[in-house]
């Protein structure tokens, strides 16, 4: 959002600015597809209040985003748009598509392809960067003596509904994306408490009920997948880039939760030139131990 601004969001606008060429390249070192669209994003609008925020925050957009990306007041599509009692939505062109699994598939592929190893676990040689998940934060939660975060669960899932290149929809919390292979995925909830992560349950139910209520061209979408993980949410809600404390040749990459594929171009470039020259430009709050790592939630 256009507003607020501080450190992450300056790293996070960066990201996203570069992430089509960035993805371009690592799918032209793989030869994969990771299913990356810059689309944009609309948002219904609730009321005359609503309205007048988010033509504060066109502004802000204005000079904040550097005239690469605008975020603007329209009237809602007929066809593809959330339901808005105003009739209004905002429109950002900042926003963009992937798909998760292709888009990992990608990664791994061209750090191959480059000469790197993706391994479930264990050790090897050289530089070795730590990109494991809930799993990693409760690792190194243990190895600091500190909490560094933990994972919450999210239920998502998959709908058979061609939307062509319609841009995504945010709307009663949800997230509505239409894929380019003819998908919408819709997500999540946020779970602090469950009993399995991976199961799905009726909250995925109340979420179809609500995608369905929001965006009326997917009230008959048939279902094709229901999928429950762990996102590594940490401590500062900040992500967790750069040495491990007190294991040299080791970094950290985590605690993206809920905005890591959009940190993803950014943060690779950051750590690759610490791993690779040693020049370090990581945000001092991302550093894992750092003094304000606990920071509030939200922060």
């Amino acid at each position: 959002v256009p507003e607020g601004w501080n450190a992450k969001k300056a790293f996070q606008l960066d990201s996203l600015l570069m992430a089509e060429g960035w993805w371009a390249g690592a799918e032209a070192v793989s030869g994969l597809s990771s299913g990356y669209g810059r689309m944009g994003r609309l948002q219904p609008l609730a009321d005359a209040a609503a309205v007048d925020l988010a033509r504060a925050r066109a502004a802000g957009a204005e000079a904040l985003w550097q005239g690469r990306a605008h975020w603007q007041v329209v009237p809602a599509p007929p066809v593809w748009s959330p339901s808005s009692p105003t009739g209004l939505v905002v429109q950002d062109t900042l926003s963009a598509r992937i798909n998760p699994r292709a888009a990992l598939a990608v990664l791994a592929a061209a750090l191959c392809a480059r000469g790197g190893e993706v391994l479930p676990s264990g050790t090897a040689a050289g530089a070795q960067v730590w990109a494991t998940g809930a799993q990693g934060l409760a690792d190194l939660s243990r190895a600091l003596g500190q909490d560094m975060g933990a994972g919450q669960k999210g239920q998502a899932l998959l709908l058979a509904h061609d939307a062509g290149n319609a841009p995504q929809l945010f709307t009663e919390g949800l997230h509505i994306v239409p894929h380019a292979d003819g998908t919408v995925a819709v997500g999540s909830t946020s779970e602090r408490v469950w009993d399995d992560p991976q199961a799905t349950d009726a909250r995925l139910d109340a979420l179809l009920a609500r995608a369905r209520a929001a965006c009326p061209a997917l009230a008959d979408a048939p279902v094709i997948a229901r999928w429950a993980g762990l996102r590594p949410r940490s401590a500062s809600r900040q992500p967790l880039l750069g040495p491990w404390p007190g294991r040299p040749g080791h970094f950290i990459a985590n605690g993206g939760f809920k905005i890591g594929f959009g940190m993803a171009p950014k943060i690779a470039e950051v750590l690759a030139d610490l791993v690779l020259d040693g020049a370090d430009t990581i945000p001092p709050p991302f550093r894992p131990g750092a003094a304000d790592q606990a920071a509030p939630d939200g922060g």
